[in-house]
């Protein structure tokens, strides 16, 4: 989609021709919204806080395996211990887990 809009000039430079609108008619601003919850990551309780389209895509890769979120959250947990020693921002890591989920689904549906 071509968006007519033009951005601010800004550090990015100049203006330029924005091309993609990230705003498509049925975006929901609900999605951006942040929602913490309490999970229990290894039998540790604690507190995540992200937004909603990422608590929504955490739902849907918990639905697939079969188990809750927190169990999904464990294993993650788990895994960037054993694997990288640790992560010092949970949260950046999971959103970044939810968007390599959706960019892996969206190819697999497109190769379908």
């Amino acid at each position: 989609m071509v968006y007519e809009g033009r951005l601010n000039e800004g550090r990015a430079g100049p203006l330029k021709d924005v091309r993609v609108d990230p705003f498509v008619s049925e975006f929901d601003m609900g999605l951006a919204r942040p929602l913490s919850r309490s999970v229990r990551l290894n039998g540790f309780a604690t507190c995540l806080r992200l937004e909603q389209v990422y608590w929504n895509i955490l739902g849907e890769m918990a639905r697939v395996n079969c188990c809750s979120v927190s169990a999904l959250l464990s294993h993650v947990d788990r895994e960037v211990h054993l694997r990288h020693g640790g992560v010092k921002n949970f949260s950046g890591l999971v959103r970044v887990v939810c968007v390599v989920h959706s960019l892996k689904e969206e190819r697999a549906s497109v190769m379908a």
